[in-house]
Parts: C-alpha cells; structure tokens; sequence
C-alpha cells in the first residue's frame, strides 16, 4: 500500500497564512476601543477590546442628584454598553477569518437591541441616545 504524498511546501504556505491572519486578529484587536455615554450624556465609559475600563467620565452636573444608588447603577450599565460593543467588535473581526460555511460566518451581525453599531478608529453613530465612538 502506498501512502499518499503530502506537499510540505504547500502545508507550509498554509501555516504561514494562518500565523499571518492570527497576528492581524490580534492587532486589530488591540485596536478595538468602544465608548458608551449614558441616556442623559451624563456618564461616559470607555473599554478596551477585552472589555477592560480605560475610561470613565462623569459630567459635574451628575452630582445635583444625591441618589448614589442611581448614579452606581447608570456607570454599570454604560460600562456593560461600551463592552458589548466592543465584543461585537471583535466577533465581526474575527468573522472575516472564517471558512465560507463555517458555523458563524454567514450569520448576520447580531442586532445592538438598539444601541448604535461601533467601527473601529473612532468612528461615530446614533442610537438610542447613546453615542458611540
């Protein structure tokens, strides 16, 4: 019985495709940034990529009303605002990268519930009185 021939410079190429495409996801990732800004306009956050807080801005305003209550639960909701966008950011980088047919690439974006849609590099949409950049 003969065993088939393998072609190691073409298995080889095609490593080096898959190194070349993981170093890109990578970067791009590092690239991702998402901002939120609360209903009011009252609380900003930004994350990075990972989700992890980089930025918070709290208007001066904001402390007219003494409801902490509020005001802790208003910060959490922006924040969770900012780092869902920023994984559906990289879902969609990371959906480039898969095989036609493969689980996932052709399902569209799923919907913001609403919230405006991110692009990354600061770009800036509208929706539902938030503000993304």
């Amino acid at each position: 019985m003969e065993l088939p021939s393998i072609d190691h410079e073409a298995r080889r190429a095609g490593y080096r495709r898959l190194r070349d495409d993981l170093l890109e996801i990578r970067s791009r990732v590092a690239d991702v940034t998402a901002t939120a800004e609360s209903p009011d306009g009252l609380i900003s956050a930004t994350v990075a990529g990972r989700g992890e807080l980089t930025g918070l801005r709290i208007d001066p305003r904001l402390y007219r009303s003494p409801d902490s209550t509020a005001l802790a639960a208003s910060i959490l909701d922006t924040i969770r605002d900012a780092v869902d966008d920023s994984r559906e950011q990289i879902a969609e980088i990371t959906r480039e990268y898969l095989p036609a047919g493969a689980a996932g690439r052709n399902v569209p974006r799923p919907s913001s519930g609403g919230r405006a849609r991110l692009s990354v590099g600061g770009g800036e949409s509208r929706g539902n009185g938030r503000r993304i950049q």
